[in-house]
């Protein structure tokens, strides 16, 4: 392996009988960096991850770590850890399984596993070991994916939903925590997440993903710098942004509102009397996604 290493996802396609969940997907994920994975459910997020990770196969493309493939192969899959979110029923081979048993497993399988670190995050969580996983909040079953995650030391992260069912203050010691390891280790995570806009600020870059598509992947701060909502009477936002990439138009009464991206020197000229306004990450993903809800 190279000692900067890159995760490469080339014209990755799957489809389950007729339906296609991933279309021709392509992207390049680099060493050292916090990305967001963002899209509406259905959209194939965690399709993807798994993929990535070779949890499950694809139809078309390839996943390559440099240049070896990750599929059934353990020298590329020793670099990457995906822990995604558990939902438990009682026909769950975890239900009965005690956390304490399945933590031992994880520090089998990965190899870079950080026991020490893996004991202070227990620590830290207050997490009954003992307990069994059918006895487990949803809460606590998210704190068990994040100790794995967190403690695999993989180079490659992917966390799938990993603050669901936490309450905001444990969502904070989450993001506190994963920038801690992000600067002490320089490894790569991966975020999938539906709270959107409490994570925008960890994220140095973000993949849109929309019925199987790849919309976009961009740096967080320079794609938030061109995104912009364009409100005012109708006739006058429709001057002001024609010919912009207009991502989403709402329409109330005789005013309008327009959420634009703006290329590099395309700006709202100031002769139109329009409110121009900044658009948060949340914002921008559901005027990108949100239309047919």
């Amino acid at each position: 392996m190279n000692a900067t290493r890159s995760l490469n996802c080339k014209n990755v396609t799957k489809k389950y009988g007729d339906k296609i969940v991933l279309n021709q997907v392509n992207f390049t994920l680099e060493e050292g960096k916090i990305y967001g994975l963002i899209g509406r459910n259905g959209a194939g997020k965690t399709t993807l991850l798994s993929i990535l990770a070779a949890h499950a196969p694809l139809t078309e493309g390839e996943v390559l770590l440099d240049e070896e493939t990750v599929w059934e192969n353990t020298n590329a899959l020793q670099y990457i850890c995906f822990s995604r979110e558990l939902n438990l029923s009682a026909a769950s081979p975890l239900w009965n399984m005690r956390v304490k048993e399945y933590l031992r497993m994880a520090a089998i399988y990965f190899p870079f596993w950080d026991q020490m670190y893996a004991d202070k995050l227990i620590k830290q969580f207050e997490l009954n070991t003992k307990e069994k996983f059918g006895k487990l909040s949803k809460g606590m079953l998210s704190m068990v994916t994040i100790i794995v995650a967190l403690a695999s030391k993989a180079p490659f992260t992917f966390l799938d939903e990993p603050v669901a069912g936490l309450d905001v203050v444990m969502r904070r010691v989450f993001y506190k925590l994963l920038l801690e390891e992000y600067t002490l280790s320089g490894r790569t995570f991966v975020i999938s997440t539906h709270i959107i806009e409490e994570v925008s600020d960890v994220l140095e870059e973000v993949l849109i993903i929309d019925k199987g598509k790849l919309l976009l992947k961009e740096n967080t701060v320079e794609l938030l710098e061109k995104a912009v909502e364009v409100s005012g009477l109708s006739e006058v936002v429709d001057k002001a942004v024609n010919g912009l990439d207009i991502q989403c138009v709402e329409t109330v009464g005789r005013r309008k509102h327009a959420v634009v991206l703006l290329k590099e020197d395309e700006t709202i000229k100031e002769e139109y009397d329009v409110t121009v306004k900044p658009v948060g990450l949340q914002d921008l993903f559901v005027a990108m996604c949100g239309n047919e809800a």
